[in-house]
């Protein structure tokens, strides 16, 4: 699909507030231990978006859903065992969670580029999260590192905390003021919808029972979406979905959002102004998003002697 218009990557550099547990995170985590870290990652998935650009909102979706499940930890990485509810098979990743053969290849690549396991799985989502935008056009952000890795994971709670797409604006409120984000960080987090593709299942609803939906948008949903079966067949999630840029918020303002909850974004609430600036204005969404990202990987980070470094990502040590 050719883009309405591309805006060069931009660096944003971001005062963070200092917390008890972000403050022990740095973007420069990495330059002594092992300065060919973010370099091996960045090839890697420069290299998988390039061979498909949807493995970008992939992988930037991963890292998303790894967050909103207690922080930021790579908990989503672990297959399940006898003792591991894993969160591969809860509702939000069940079938749709895509990328992980991606992360499997940069681990291996970086340890092999340091020498021995020092990258974690979480920080090697956040990075990759971070280029895989860059790859596709969007903002660039200094990721703030030193996670460790989780030895545990939940179903339950993955099913609990990470937004539905069928949720209303007071329900993604709660569900992003539960992990410390606000509505500022709502909306520009939802942009992350400016790439990648959604199942049919997650917006069939929409398109035949929402009357917040522009009638020609949801028929031409329709022709691919029927009410009956076709529940994984995919949608773009904004008419450029292999670009990043602002086409999502035009579309809200349209009100061609694909999801319930990408239009409860513009629907008469109190996000309709920030959703009609990020329309106009991409500069201002760019360096929304990055702030954004950067306290989204602050969530709940394992640190210190918390947590491990995992030698392979789907299991524990």
């Amino acid at each position: 699909m050719a883009p309405s218009f591309l805006y060069l990557p931009l660096l944003v550099m971001v005062a963070l507030a200092t917390t008890a547990s972000s403050s022990y995170l740095s973007p420069y985590y990495y330059n002594k231990v092992c300065p060919n870290a973010l370099p091996t990652i960045k090839r890697i998935v420069e290299a998988a978006v390039q061979k498909e650009r949807r493995m970008g909102a992939s992988l930037l979706r991963m890292h998303f859903h790894d967050c909103f499940v207690n922080g930021c930890d790579g908990s989503i990485l672990l297959d399940d065992t006898v003792t591991i509810d894993g969160e591969k098979n809860a509702g939000p990743n069940n079938n749709s969670m895509r990328g992980f053969e991606v992360v499997d290849k940069i681990k291996y690549e970086v340890d092999k580029a340091c020498g021995k396991p020092v990258v974690s799985c979480a920080d090697i989502l956040a990075v990759a999260a971070r280029d895989s935008v860059v790859a596709l056009g969007g903002p660039a952000w200094k990721v703030q590192l030193g996670r460790r890795d989780s030895t545990t994971a939940s179903r339950t709670d993955a099913n609990n905390d990470i937004p539905s797409p069928f949720m209303d604006l007071p329900a993604l409120i709660k569900t992003f003021d539960k992990q410390g984000m606000d509505t500022g960080d709502l909306v520009a987090l939802s942009g992350g919808h400016a790439i990648g593709f959604a199942q049919c299942r997650l917006f069939k609803s929409r398109i035949y029972n929402d009357d917040n939906i522009d009638p020609n948008f949801a028929r031409a949903r329709q022709a691919t979406c029927p009410r009956n079966g076709g529940d994984t067949n995919l949608a773009p999630l904004d008419p450029t979905a292999a670009v990043f840029d602002t086409a999502y918020f035009k579309n809200l303002v349209k009100r061609k959002g694909l999801l319930h909850s990408d239009q409860a974004l513009y629907n008469g609430g109190t996000t309709d102004e920030l959703v009609k600036t990020y329309s106009l204005n991409a500069g201002a969404f760019s360096a929304d998003f990055a702030k954004s990202m950067i306290k989204m990987g602050n969530i709940k980070p394992l640190t210190g002697r918390k947590g491990q470094i995992r030698v392979n990502c789907r299991k524990v040590n």
